[in-house]
């Protein structure tokens, strides 16, 4: 059984910072890469960035390059997302997912299971 559980997200100032952290169950997702999307209503599920198994390997969309960072503790079994110099535009409900498999796909439907998302807030 594979599970994933959310946490970190709230209301944040815009230039602040958030931690995300996603906590997951079932031993095989140490062999598989974890991705972070996000979601605001009307809009599509929108790829953030992804980590491979090992975790040598990482993704980020443009959007976030050098203000996000993930990261991975297999022994936890929990992935991270630091989130710095947050933008208004970043609000989204926030979601990690893995494709079962070991490396990142950039596309929602490759994503096999899914946790139930926090929510992110980035307002004055």
């Amino acid at each position: 059984q594979v599970q994933f559980v959310e946490s970190g997200g709230g209301l944040v100032q815009p230039g602040g910072s958030l931690r995300l952290s996603c906590a997951y169950s079932g031993f095989i997702l140490d062999y598989y890469a974890i991705g972070w999307f996000r979601q605001v209503p009307g809009k599509e599920r929108e790829g953030v960035t992804c980590i491979s198994s090992s975790g040598s390997s990482t993704y980020y969309a443009d959007s976030v390059k050098g203000r996000f960072t993930i990261s991975r503790d297999n022994a936890k079994k929990t992935v991270y997302l630091q989130m710095n110099s947050l933008k208004p535009e970043d609000t989204a409900v926030y979601y990690c997912a893995t494709p079962v498999g070991s490396s990142c796909p950039k596309r929602a439907h490759e994503y096999a299971y899914w946790g139930q998302g926090t929510q992110v807030t980035v307002s004055s």
